[in-house]
């Protein structure tokens, strides 16, 4: 029996197989990718890097010049302001340039405002819309992204890139809460919670989620340097005891 099609173009259900499918096909060529990419010249490897910074920023040009030609483009709504949207936007200058402070930015911006979403998927039409190859290429595209930077090219952040991203953050948020003003527009969630479920729905109405976001958003970023931090200590332990050997 044929599934009507009106079914995939339904809004994503959180535990569906259009949300769990996405992101266990993403793992699984994540591992391949990863595994056979330390085998390569770090020329390639650096190729093979540029080239997802550029499928995760043309997906986002491509989408929104598709939004412009097709629909009522509309600037309160459907800007690439929304914090991820932003990071894809911008995934090919990083892949492009591989700048350090641009690392230690993204590396927590990405993991922090990607899991929610991955989590918890707003997608309006689900597979096989341009929306729905949209929002996984972009989402999980960037977790990839700064995973191979971290694990295949061995960039590594410090406890001072935590309050770096952190900062950064804030002017972002700024940045955003002077356009939401002038647009009357609700870029980030900043004036009301998201239509869909989120985990924003368990820290109150508005503007107390805003403020218990900031309160868990560094002891977050702390939490995602741990494992950073007990991997080089380990490695430090173990130069440490090859000095003793020697």
């Amino acid at each position: 029996m044929l599934i009507p099609l009106l079914y995939f173009l339904s809004p994503v259900k959180i535990g569906s197989y259009e949300h769990f499918l996405p992101i266990v096909c993403a793992a699984v060529l994540s591992i391949m990718l990863f595994t056979w990419a330390k085998t390569v010249s770090l020329k390639f490897k650096i190729l093979i890097f540029k080239l997802i910074g550029a499928v995760i920023t043309f997906t986002i040009i491509g989408y929104h010049t598709h939004l412009a030609l097709t629909t009522d483009y509309n600037i309160t709504t459907d800007l690439p302001l929304f914090l991820c949207s932003f990071l894809g936007l911008i995934s090919m200058v990083f892949t492009q340039y591989r700048s350090y402070w641009m690392y230690e930015i993204l590396l927590f911006w990405v993991f922090a405002g990607t899991t929610q979403a991955v989590l918890t998927p707003d997608i309006a039409t689900g597979f096989p819309s341009f929306d729905f190859f949209r929002y996984w290429i972009v989402h999980l595209g960037l977790i990839v992204m700064m995973l191979y930077a971290s694990l295949v090219l061995n960039m590594r952040p410090t406890l001072r890139s935590v309050f770096k991203s952190f900062i950064s953050l804030q002017v972002y948020l700024l940045i955003m809460l002077v356009v939401n003003y002038l647009l009357g527009s609700n870029y980030s969630y900043l004036n009301r919670k998201p239509t869909s479920a989120s985990v924003l729905d368990y820290f109150g109405d508005w503007p107390l989620y805003i403020l218990v976001v900031e309160l868990v958003l560094l002891p977050y970023f702390l939490l995602l340097y741990l494992p950073f931090y007990l991997a080089n200590r380990h490695k430090k332990s173990q130069s440490k005891n090859i000095e003793k050997q020697v």
